[in-house]
């Protein structure tokens, strides 16, 4: 069995009880970095081992781990933060213990993009998951497509180029276009900044931003 359970994108709290006992009952836990989760378990008083399986070694791990899953291992996969395949490894480890008959179970749980989108006052019935956007190469293709989306759009962004993307947006999609931008979700300095595209990146040239960035962006 593989479990895939949510982690608290801020608060300590925002876990649940069942990804709680999960992560107590399974022989290991793989995480995509032990530093991190070592804190949330032993926040909680488990001692489960850890192991590693981030980006950097998933290509090279995952077909082992799964092999160990299904001789018998139990296992839960967590990310630093949210549910693991949401812009984080998972993946590929998903899909090769599907490919073995391996039974993978992911839990509810945390994860930023869904308390940014409801808390943007922005239509939220059907949207567009983009994630985090090409740094380099394919990023203006990536731009012209979503001036087409109709949907609400959910962009990740480091604090350290959320300006550049946001006059970026302006200048494709229209700076009056409606958007926010919600930072440290569930921590301490949570906050969400609401206005027009060419608003937002006017603030945040004024304030540069910290912390953990969900960008919401209206439709066309």
């Amino acid at each position: 069995m593989l479990y895939v359970v949510p982690t608290p994108v801020g608060n300590m709290e925002d876990i649940t009880l069942r990804a709680l006992r999960v992560l107590r009952e399974v022989d290991v836990v793989y995480a995509e970095d032990t530093r991190t989760t070592s804190v949330l378990l032993k926040h909680y008083d488990i001692h489960t081992p850890l192991r590693a399986h981030h980006k950097f070694n998933e290509h090279e791990t995952c077909e082992r781990i799964a092999d160990q899953i299904a001789a018998g291992e139990r296992a839960a996969l967590v990310s630093d933060a949210g549910t693991p395949g949401i812009s984080d490894p998972g993946f590929m480890l998903v899909r090769a213990c599907v490919a073995r008959g391996v039974e993978v179970q992911c839990l509810p749980g945390a994860t930023a993009f869904v308390p940014a989108l409801v808390d943007s006052g922005l239509p939220c019935e059907r949207f567009y998951f983009e994630g985090f956007l090409p740094q380099k190469k394919g990023r203006q293709t990536r731009l012209q497509l979503l001036a087409e989306q109709e949907h609400t759009m959910i962009i990740y962004e480091s604090p350290y180029r959320l300006v550049k993307t946001l006059e970026q947006l302006a200048e494709v999609l229209g700076g009056e276009r409606q958007a926010s931008v919600s930072r440290e979700i569930s921590k301490l300095f949570e906050q969400t900044v609401r206005g027009t595209l060419a608003e937002l990146a006017q603030h945040f040239k004024e304030q540069p931003p910290k912390g953990e960035i969900v960008l919401i962006v209206a439709g066309k």
